[in-house]
């Protein structure tokens, strides 16, 4: 249609616009679209190309496990019943919607059900121009095939053969290729005549569709589960130390708040002068760095007494090894007379000068 304003003319750009409805097929098929994206949160677009049935096959069984359909539509009538369904069709939606695809729709989590798919590849023939994913051995024995051409390219591979029964042997196990090697035309035949399928074949997952609306590429998101993952250590030991100062029970933090809690009651008890056998050597030990501050101010006060004591710097808690020197620190004679009898103090005795000492 031309219009003309001056000496210029307008050309308009004509839109289609459907008269005919839809065949019932197609009918049938929107509907089913609009329903399952209903139900399901996540629509998984996966590219087809070059895809054999048979890994679609096997995908379509291994999906029924967790909840999750594959369908196949046409972009086109997918698109209709996404507007239907969310009242509007998104640009980088609608941008993804080309080329050779199929749908899977699942409520799993996304990143949960990236890995489920690699996990899940399917096994198949190798083809030429593939890339070998470990290293290939043919196995020795019977392959089952007749002398013939095929010889040759076992030959050509540097495969030891010997005809014996009218088929083809192999002598030993010989390996063929290893991983990185580009499988070549020979190699794949012998594999697929040997029924030898050793390339895993994962989905290709061109995008996924949220909520109908938003869309995230796989190398998205697995970018941005990398940048949570590594938070996780962190956050984990800030919620230890909350746990434990808060002095939260459970199991992660309970040997942590016992052993605290032992410690405190020790020294609260040392400190309080309770006699036990945890505290026992604390007490004694305090005892005798007050004894020997006692003694050193009587000397500096009465040097005629001719008293002589180690002058011990006060400590919070002395240890065995610190109370070590002061008990050495005895008369000749008392020594003698403790190898003698290779007894220590009684209880009795113990007591008596720790009342003394502290009144």
């Amino acid at each position: 249609m031309l219009k003309t304003r001056g000496a210029m003319p307008l050309i308009l750009k004509r839109q289609y616009v459907r008269t005919k409805p839809y065949p019932e097929k197609k009918v049938k098929a929107i509907e089913e679209a609009c329903e399952l994206l209903r139900k399901y949160k996540y629509v998984f677009v996966i590219d087809i190309h070059k895809v054999s049935n048979r890994v679609l096959k096997e995908y379509r069984l291994k999906l029924r496990r967790v909840d999750s359909v594959m369908k196949h539509f046409k972009n086109t009538l997918f698109k209709i019943a996404i507007q239907r369904t969310f009242g509007k069709l998104t640009d980088e939606v609608a941008n993804v919607l080309q080329g050779e695809n199929i749908f899977i729709f699942t409520n799993m989590n996304p990143v949960e059900f990236i890995f489920w798919i690699e996990d899940n590849a399917v096994r198949r023939e190798a083809r030429p121009g593939d890339i070998a994913p470990f290293e290939i051995v043919i196995p020795a024995g019977d392959t089952g095939l007749s002398p013939g051409p095929i010889l040759s390219k076992f030959g050509k591979l540097r495969v030891p053969t010997r005809v014996q029964g009218g088929k083809i042997w192999v002598v030993k196990d010989t390996v063929v290729a290893k991983p990185g090697d580009v499988i070549s035309p020979e190699l794949a035949e012998i594999l697929q005549k040997l029924k030898i399928r050793p390339i895993f074949e994962a989905l290709k997952i061109k995008a996924i569709i949220v909520e109908g609306t938003r869309v995230i590429t796989k190398d998205e998101l697995l970018k941005i589960f990398e940048e949570f993952k590594s938070t996780i250590p962190e956050a984990a030991k800030h919620a230890m130390n909350l746990a434990i100062n808060a002095s939260l029970f459970i199991p992660e933090t309970m040997p942590i708040l016992i052993q605290r809690a032992v410690i405190e009651a020790q020294n609260l008890a040392a400190n309080a002068n309770i006699l036990t056998p945890e505290t026992a050597k604390i007490i004694l030990m305090k005892a005798i760095a007050y004894a020997n501050a006692l003694a050193a101010l009587v000397a500096q006060k009465a040097p005629e007494l001719g008293l002589q004591a180690q002058v011990v710097t006060a400590a919070p808690a002395p240890t065995a090894a610190e109370a070590k020197p002061a008990a050495e620190a005895k008369p000749a004679e008392e020594k003698k007379e403790e190898e003698e009898k290779k007894e220590g103090p009684s209880e009795e005795d113990i007591a008596a000068g720790l009342a003394g000492l502290f009144g």
